[in-house]
Formats: structure tokens, sequence, C-alpha cells
């Protein structure tokens, strides 16, 4: 007789958002966020003194500002649509898989949301980090902590990650459905893709050779074994497939690619956002609209940060709009597209999986 089928569990992953937008709980979810080796890489007393002595005085009541700005009904943003896509996502795969949302900060947390899973009877993993680009202080970190607790118990079950997700045709299609109506409406004549900004060293970290990134100004231009885990390369791979897909021209022309978010003083990925958006404006750019295709779920970099802060800034800088592209958050296509990404990851042979599956040939080298 047969053993029977292990019961399979799919585990949506995010980065996680404060449980109220007040300074209390906005520090708390900073704290545990910026003490992250993988966000935060330096030396563990001089994180603690950049932490407590720097960033936690000041940073959380401005934050809990900003949250304010954009808090739902329901609660945060972020949360609200991954929640809502977690729940279309769990519908579209009743019978196949049982379906968790796990933060990697805050509430609901990764192991809560494994026991919510094990004690279901699942023992067969599927985790998918929500992350487009594969990052150290994103999919890793959330990766790492996911094993971390998969392997607490006595039994460690069957875990499979869904590769970076950043090229692969139903992600970009999906994203494209959402942004073509919304640029037509807008009567956009530029369209700016901004991403999250990681530190240059992180990127480095991920240069296996030590010589490519960073070494030429093409380094991006096309994905090769230097660089395919490199975060800026791979938002340069979504940026032009988005490109082709919208019709948008060459990149300078109809496009191009900036970095938001940065913190601190050392160097983060270019070109800068903030920096950007004013030349743009003196280039005569009118009528801008802004992706931002690093995240799959509107929140206060999305909604705050780009569709206040950045649209203020472009209109003072002598644009003359500026229409912020709405994220992926339950969008049927998107939909879609995570049970494609997830069926698709379950039936690929283990040695087929990489951060580069479902890459368009254009992006990579030959």
């Amino acid at each position: 007789m047969s053993p029977p089928a292990a019961k399979r569990g799919l585990l949506l992953l995010n980065l996680g958002t404060p449980d109220a937008p007040e300074t209390g709980p906005v520090r708390r979810y900073l704290r545990e966020f910026l003490s992250d080796p993988r966000v935060v890489d330096i030396h563990p007393v001089g994180r603690w003194l950049l932490l407590n002595l720097i960033i936690l005085p000041v940073r959380p009541a401005k934050s809990a500002e900003a949250y304010r700005k954009v808090w739902m009904k329901e609660g945060s943003p972020l949360l609200v649509f991954s929640r809502a896509l977690t729940s279309a996502v769990a519908e579209r795969l009743q019978g196949e898989y049982e379906v968790e949302l796990g933060m990697r900060y805050g509430s609901p947390s990764i192991p809560d949301a494994i026991a919510r899973l094990r004690a279901r009877g699942v023992s067969d993993f599927t985790v998918l980090p929500l992350y487009p680009q594969e990052a150290a202080s994103t999919t890793s970190s959330s990766l790492a902590r996911t094993y971390e607790v998969m392997a607490e118990g006595w039994d460690v079950p069957n875990v499979r990650a869904v590769p970076a997700f950043y090229g692969h045709p139903g992600f970009l299609d999906a994203f494209a459905t959402v942004a073509r109506p919304v640029i037509d409406e807008a009567r956009a004549d530029y369209v700016l893709f901004s991403f999250h900004g990681v530190p240059e060293r992180h990127v480095k970290k991920s240069d296996p050779t030590g010589r490519h990134c960073f070494a030429s100004e093409g380094c991006c231009a096309v994905l090769t074994d230097a660089n395919r885990h490199c975060y800026r390369a791979q938002c340069y791979a979504t940026a032009r497939a988005l490109a082709e897909r919208l019709g948008l021209g060459a990149q300078g022309q109809g496009w191009t690619v900036s970095f938001q978010s940065r913190l601190g003083r050392t160097p983060w990925v270019k070109p800068y956002t903030d920096v950007v958006l004013p030349e743009l404006a003196q280039r005569g750019v009118k009528r801008l609209a802004v992706m931002c295709p690093a995240f799959v779920a509107d929140c206060l970099e999305t909604l705050e940060e780009v569709g206040m802060r950045a649209r203020e800034q472009f209109v003072e800088a002598g644009g003359e709009s500026l229409t912020l592209v709405p994220s992926l958050n339950a969008h049927p296509s998107w939909v879609d597209a995570v049970v494609r990404l997830v069926r698709e990851s379950d039936a690929a042979p283990t040695a087929a999986a990489g951060p580069s599956a479902g890459v368009p040939e254009a992006t990579r080298a030959r």
C-alpha cells in the first residue's frame, strides 16, 4: 500500500508593517526590522549604536505620521492588500494547497503562519517570497527565517522556494495590465520605474567574481553568471520587459529607472528617485507616470513616498502632474500569475529552478 500523499501548503511572504500608525508600534517594527543583520549589515555594536542612538529616537514619530496619511480603515495598506491576495489565491488553490500569509517583521509572523499550516496537517511546503527581485534584505532574510523556523520541529518538512519572478511573463503581464489604462488616462509623456533601493555594498556581495558589479556603466544591461543574483540588474531586467510590453520606446526617451527609499549616508544604488524627478521636470517632462515594480502590494513606499512626496517634488520642479500606477495588490491578473508561479515551480525539476527562471532571453547574456 502506498503511503498517503503529503498535504501541501503555500506560504506567501512579505516584509511586514507596524500594527498601528502610532509611534510605539512603529518603533517596535523598526527595531525588529533594522536589527536584522541582512538589512543593516555592519558590526553588531555599530548596528546597536546606529539603531538606538540615531534612528529610534527620531524616526518612529516621523514614520508614524507618514503611515497615518495612508492608513486604511482595515489597517495598513500592505497588510490589507496582502491578505486580499492570500484569500484570492487560497480560493483558487482550494483542494491543492492550504494557504497562509507570513510577514518577516510584525504580524502575522512567519512562525505563526507555519504553525497554522502545520496544525492543518501540512508537511510539504511551497514558499513564495512576494519580492519580484531578490535582495539579501528581503528575499534572503525572509527565506532564512522561514528555514530556521521549519528546522525547529522534530520532523523537518519538505520545503521549496519559488524563485525570484522579476522576469516571469505572468508577473510582467499582470503589471502591464494594471499600468496600461492608468498611463493612458494620465496621458503620460514619460514613465519612471522607481524601485526600492539597497546599499551598493549589498549588490557587491552578490557578485561572486568581485569584478563585475559597478565596474562599468553597462554592468546591468544583461544578466550573466556574475550578476544573476544582482538586485539592480534584476530591476533593470524588469523595467526593460515592462517598457517593451507597454510600447514605451527606448530607455531615456520614453522611460527610465531610479531607486528610492535610501537610508543613511553610505552609497545606495543609483540613480536616486528624488534626484531624477527634478531632472525630468527640467528636461520638459510634464505628465509623469511612476511604476514601482519592486512592490506587489501598495504600501508606505508607494502611496506616501511616491504618490504624495514625489508628486509634490515633481510639480514644484516644474512638472504638470505625477500619476502613481497602482501596484498589483489583489488584481485578478496577479492572482492568476501567483497561481501559475506556484504550480510551475512545484512541477519543475529542482535543477531548473533559479533566479533567472522565466526571464526573457533578451535580458540574458549569450
